[in-house]
């Protein structure tokens, strides 16, 4: 009977795909995808209040990945690290980022390696001031929080690579 009530109970965006093996698994695709859709919302709006307005999220996150680590990225880096198989999706953000002045690009050798820009270094730390106010302080994690956030970043890590095999597996059908 509990099982029943907990299926009923389930919140899910597409209940046509509950497994009675594991009801929770669709509730964790609904969250996912309400939870990546307000995270695209607040980087998007995060970008524009740092001066940089009209950038998808993958345009958001492309740039945040050339500014990491001070070194300059080449795109297959930028793919990888993103885990996005369609380097014309990152070719065409990286485009929107040179237009914008963030980004620019410098061919050694064969490759073509990616920087920021002064500009696209004063906007990914005004990013960081408006993160650090709008959104750091209106979590106000204490350590237990903390924990947990790493909790959930190694669940999501390991359901990534379950979903990536089972991706591979989908495409050999």
């Amino acid at each position: 009977m509990a099982t029943a009530s907990k299926k009923s109970q389930s919140i899910v965006s597409s209940s046509h795909l509950v497994s009675p093996r594991s009801p929770e698994l669709s509730e964790f695709e609904f969250g996912l995808i309400i939870a990546w859709n307000a995270y695209s919302r607040w980087a998007t709006r995060c970008m524009a209040a740092a001066g940089l307005p009209d950038l998808a999220i993958t345009d958001v996150n492309v740039l945040h990945h050339v500014y990491h680590r001070g070194r300059a990225k080449k795109l297959a880096d930028l793919c990888l690290i993103q885990n996005i198989e369609d380097t014309h999706i990152v070719s065409y953000s990286l485009k929107k980022l040179i237009a914008a002045g963030a980004v620019t690009s410098e061919k050694i050798g064969k490759e073509m390696l990616y920087s920021v820009t002064d500009l696209g270094r004063r906007i990914v730390e005004a990013y960081r001031e408006v993160r650090e106010r709008c959104l750091i302080e209106s979590l106000v994690p204490d350590a237990g929080d903390n924990e947990r956030i790493a909790e959930v970043t190694r669940l999501l890590r390991h359901l990534s690579g379950a979903y990536d095999q089972a991706a591979r597996a989908a495409a050999s059908i």
